[in-house]
């Protein structure tokens, strides 16, 4: 004997609507979206410093070379075109300094090293490491899109530390969508100055490896990796397979959030 139940139809709840009212303050936000702010110091050194050393120095700093490439992808200019945009910012900020020519710029950038500022929270530097993929156009896929085949898509990895604090990205690793996440994070770490203190490192269950573990105490932090749920005991024979041990007694003895 066949008993056949019917399941009751579910519909698809309708999308929640909003409605504006406070226009005002919605046409301030909107053309507040358009303002422009750029804020210069004074105080920094736009022109290189004389090296000791025999040739011709270079005449602007890597600062303001840099600056001025800033300007130039924020907007998306030539090198020319930076240039001009560079000197109406400085003729409004009332600094009469020189600009770099487009041919400098061009030279400059190939050897730039790029110096990217952070800010620094308050106490030992905490940071959550995860990645993320993005897609590219690899070989053919113009054509691809063109004629209409298919072809797989090509993807590299992004590997980011952000400290929690302030939100800053301070590490970055690009490698292949092959590349695990476990064997980048000693890189990431190693771009964070010597001198600076670590906290906690936080990730996903990826980072449960002997070689992740090894790499946050040596820098002298502590880790907040969830234990894979087969996981055992490791051999405590180092400083890292025992912090990572603790870890997993007290998984068992608290139980797991998931």
């Amino acid at each position: 004997m066949l008993l056949w139940v019917k399941r009751p139809y579910m519909t698809k709840p309708e999308p929640a609507r909003y409605r504006t009212t406070n226009w005002r303050s919605y046409n301030d936000a909107l053309k507040q979206r358009g303002s422009l702010l750029i804020w210069l110091d004074k105080d920094m050194t736009w022109m290189a410093i004389r090296a000791g050393r025999p040739g011709r120095s270079l005449v602007f700093s890597d600062a303001a070379i840099q600056f001025c490439l800033m300007v130039k992808v924020l907007f998306g200019l030539p090198l020319r075109q930076t240039t001009g945009m560079v000197a109406s910012i400085l003729e409004m900020a009332g600094l009469d300094w020189q600009v770099p020519d487009f041919s400098t710029l061009s030279r400059r950038q190939k050897t730039l090293a790029v110096q990217i500022p952070h800010r620094r929270g308050p106490g030992p530097l905490n940071l959550l490491v995860d990645s993320t993929g993005i897609k590219f156009l690899g070989d053919g896929e113009w054509l691809a899109r063109k004629h209409g085949t298919h072809r797989r898509r090509q993807y590299h990895k992004v590997h980011l530390a952000m400290d929690t604090a302030t939100g800053d990205i301070r590490a970055v690793e690009f490698t292949s969508s092959r590349e695990g996440d476990s064997p980048v994070l000693p890189d990431l770490l190693n771009q964070i100055p010597a001198d600076e203190q670590i906290g906690t490192v936080t990730g996903d269950g990826a980072f449960d490896t002997r070689r992740c573990h090894t790499a946050i105490v040596d820098r002298g932090g502590t880790a907040v990796i969830p234990i894979r749920r087969n996981g055992r005991l490791w051999k405590e024979d180092c400083p890292a397979a025992r912090a990572r041990n603790d870890i997993l007694r007290a998984s068992k003895r608290f139980g797991r959030a998931n």
